[in-house]
């Protein structure tokens, strides 16, 4: 939203021209959800402690990690937040990649909240029934690669491009929307299923997602898009506002995540990371590239 301010104050200074700029915003952003997650740790955690919302462990799990079991969960609220309000202040909203994966962030966000809730509050270890999640799960998997799909404004002959063959680009069409589901709800259970250990699901999250930023800023540039032979996508840009954000809030949380763990994202945090990631990876990167020439979707 500060960009849509920043373009009405440039009329009467162009110094705020600088928030027209890609590389200054992703910056911003990352600075802005990093700080926020660093402020926002201390009062949630010691809110959670109070709530007594601990960490549940299964007993038939190894003994080293019974140890974890009463360490304050649902500190991806935290992560969420930051990552939320950074994109809100630093992407461009007529972008419809942002929206999409707000969408699918608060969406899984909200899954691993009940999720959270019944194992922390209900002292159930398995939390929500799995068939439950996983329905929603694919239909909100399914809902975003409909939408990605439906970007093609009306160019349904989609390409697989394999990187390193730049002329081997077999036709997907709409098996786009069936490897786009796949991608999205594997990788939220992929990074849920590595959860619950100091550090373990943050570092890798934080590492992809800053990977996965030049990525983004790649196919949004036409020139290295060309250069790389790699798709084009005119909005692909804006999502490293989406990555560097997600870097920001991680490397906040990690700080209360790193051993000893004060406190673990739960599934609010790490089924919303994943999904986020998933969707990232439908569009910008998958280590191979889906795209639709023109006005195109790749991942």
């Amino acid at each position: 939203m500060l960009v849509l301010l920043a373009e009405y104050l440039v009329k009467f200074y162009s110094g705020f021209n600088v928030f027209s700029y890609l590389t200054f915003r992703a910056i911003v952003s990352l600075l802005t959800a990093f700080f926020i997650s660093l402020w926002m740790g201390p009062y949630l955690i010691v809110w959670l402690q109070k709530l007594q919302l601990g960490q549940v462990v299964r007993d038939d799990g190894p003994e080293s990690h019974l140890t974890k079991s009463g360490t304050p969960t649902m500190g991806g609220v935290m992560i969420l937040f930051s990552i939320i309000i950074a994109i809100l202040m630093w992407a461009y909203p007529s972008n419809p990649y942002v929206w999409c994966v707000l969408f699918i962030l608060v969406s899984y966000g909200v899954i691993g909240f009940v999720d959270d809730y019944r194992k922390v509050v209900r002292k159930n270890a398995k939390g929500l029934i799995a068939r439950w999640k996983y329905f929603w799960q694919s239909a909100i998997a399914l809902v975003a690669a409909f939408t990605m799909y439906s970007m093609a404004h009306g160019m349904p002959a989609t390409q697989l491009v394999v990187p390193f063959f730049k002329d081997v680009m077999p036709q997907l069409g709409l098996l786009y929307i069936l490897l786009a589901y796949f991608v999205i709800v594997g990788t939220s259970n992929a990074v849920n299923l590595t959860d619950g250990l100091d550090g373990l699901a943050i570092v890798p999250t934080v590492l992809v997602a800053a990977g996965f930023s030049l990525i983004a800023w790649a196919t949004g540039n036409v020139n290295f898009a060309h250069y790389l032979h790699i798709p084009h996508l005119r909005y692909a840009g804006e999502l490293v506002i989406v990555c560097t954000a997600i870097v920001g809030a991680g490397l906040g949380f990690l700080w209360f995540n790193t051993y000893p763990a004060q406190v673990f994202m739960g599934d609010v945090g790490s089924l919303a990371l994943g999904g986020g990631i998933g969707y990232h990876r439908s569009v910008a990167a998958s280590g191979i590239f889906i795209g639709h020439y023109g006005r195109c979707i790749c991942g």
